[in-house]
């Protein structure tokens, strides 16, 4: 059964950067917006692709990530409900450079680039929009500050404290079991499945990490922060 446009603004609100806006300007992004059914695999877009919108999630979760010349992915964000992306060649004019791909069936809400425009011309929305590129620079880096100065041991760390928080959404509240393969989680660090697995079982070991099948449940999130905060 169809969403009505009251629901998709409650399902989006749960994000806190949208429920910060002001209602009026969540109420115009919504009846802007779209609804777009993805496939699990399917490609929203392609690196290369030019801007064809600006994207809430409204169920299900994308992979933004980037094939290196070796062939190898690299995850470099999950986007999941109540999050929005793709702004950044909305704003600069640059083809997208990244691709984002459906993890499982997905519901999105796709504002067009011509009503984003529009949109753009509302004080509070374009405020909106420069804190939300404030917030992409400081998660981009600290994933910099992460790969240059941290052990493998505390990125794995740090990586699953972003993921408990909902990786883009960053909730103040965590989760307790993280829906992450191993292999996307490598993928995530850039580093090899083994190096990932030694440092897993460390965790566990600990007592600070339960592993499941396609998910790792947190059992002592204060010792897991207390790894991430590890130099």
């Amino acid at each position: 059964m169809p969403h009505s446009k009251n629901e998709m603004l409650q399902i989006m609100s749960n994000n806190p950067w949208f429920a910060g806006l002001p209602l009026g300007e969540r109420k115009a992004m919504v009846a802007a917006a779209e609804l777009v059914q993805v496939h699990a695999g399917e490609m929203l877009y392609r690196k290369g692709d030019p801007a064809g919108g600006f994207f809430g999630v409204l169920s299900g979760a994308f992979k933004v990530s980037t094939v290196g010349e070796d062939g190898r992915e690299g995850i470099l964000s999950v986007v999941e409900q109540g999050n929005w992306f793709g702004e950044a060649s909305l704003l600069d004019g640059q083809v997208r450079p990244h691709d984002a791909t459906a993890m499982q069936a997905c519901e999105v809400l796709v504002i067009s680039p011509i009503a984003f425009a529009r949109l753009m011309r509302r004080n509070a929305f374009a405020c909106a929009m420069a804190g939300l590129l404030c917030s992409r620079v400081r998660v981009l880096y600290g994933l910099v500050e992460d790969a240059m100065l941290r052990s493998t041991a505390t990125r794995v760390a740090r990586r699953l404290l972003v993921l408990c928080r909902g990786d883009a959404t960053m909730a103040p509240d965590a989760r307790a079991s993280v829906a992450v393969s191993q292999e996307a989680l490598a993928m995530m660090l850039g580093i090899t499945r083994q190096t990932l697995s030694k440092e897993l079982k460390a965790l566990v070991q600990a007592g600070v990490l339960v592993l499941g099948y396609g998910r790792i449940d947190i059992v002592s999130l204060a010792a897991l922060e207390l790894r991430g905060a590890l130099a």
